[in-house]
């Protein structure tokens, strides 16, 4: 009787708790009168006092905070940036995180962090600049957030800008340099082709010239070679009138 009664007790006692289960991956946060007390809570099963403490959990796993921003260049060019930051809290500061910024930490924390960072370093350079030197500009801007971020308790894994938009005015403008830049590169590219065919003609003169000197010497040094080069261009016709008995090319020994 008395065991029955202590088990009838126990239950009303187990019922009239309250009980969490903090599951892998989140940490959680106990408040006892509405102010968070202890280390924040590893994955398990917990028993608590509903009247004067709560038991909430908190995702303590690798996240990304996406979001877009407007920002000027050095040359005062706008660029809308979209960017990923990955990020995660340190779990064994959660709570302290959550007593000063509550549940919107997120928004509070890493949202002006990241805006600040990034418009700092776009700021740096001119807009012609800017996606040829992206990789760097993101390497900046991540080692700018990592460090504001890093006395938040906040670890910063990664940032991505996925993309970079700019003013319609401005890419008309770089559509039209490019274009540009093409035809003065194909004029380039003509004027070294006429050079090369006017080089090229006047080796070939020199070549020619060189040639006809030195038959031309050869010719006024041998008067066979003479003969020959005769022999070479005539048709093998006689001409129609002669003057005397003589044939022309042919030697009489």
């Amino acid at each position: 009787m008395y065991l029955r009664i202590m088990l009838l007790g126990l239950m009303v006692l187990i019922s009239a708790c309250g009980v969490e289960q903090v599951e892998e991956g989140n940490r959680g946060i106990k408040q006892e009168w509405g102010k968070v007390v202890g280390d924040p809570l590893t994955p398990d099963i917990y028993f608590y006092n509903p009247i004067s403490t709560k038991i909430f959990e908190i995702d303590v796993r690798e996240q990304k905070f996406e979001n877009k921003t407007f920002c000027f260049t050095k040359d005062t060019q706008t660029v809308e940036v979209s960017y990923t930051v990955t990020y995660y809290p340190r779990p064994e500061m959660i709570g302290k995180i959550y007593s000063q910024f509550g549940h919107d930490w997120v928004n509070k924390i890493i949202g002006p962090a990241v805006l600040g960072s990034i418009k700092d370093s776009i700021g740096q350079y001119i807009a012609d600049d800017l996606v040829s030197k992206r990789e760097a500009v993101k390497v900046a801007a991540q080692t700018e957030i990592t460090n504001a971020l890093e006395s938040r308790d906040v670890v910063v894994t990664r940032l991505d800008m996925t993309n970079l938009d700019f003013d319609d005015a401005y890419e008309r403008a770089v559509e039209a340099k490019v274009v540009a830049i093409q035809k003065a590169q194909e004029a380039k590219n003509k004027t070294v082709e006429i050079e090369e065919r006017a080089k090229q003609t006047i080796k070939t003169a020199q070549a020619e010239a060189e040639s006809m000197r030195i038959r031309a010497n050869a010719l006024s040094q041998n008067k066979s070679l003479v003969e020959y080069e005769a022999v070479q261009k005539w048709d093998g016709k006689l001409p129609q009138y002669m003057m005397g008995n003589s044939v022309p090319f042919i030697k009489i020994k």
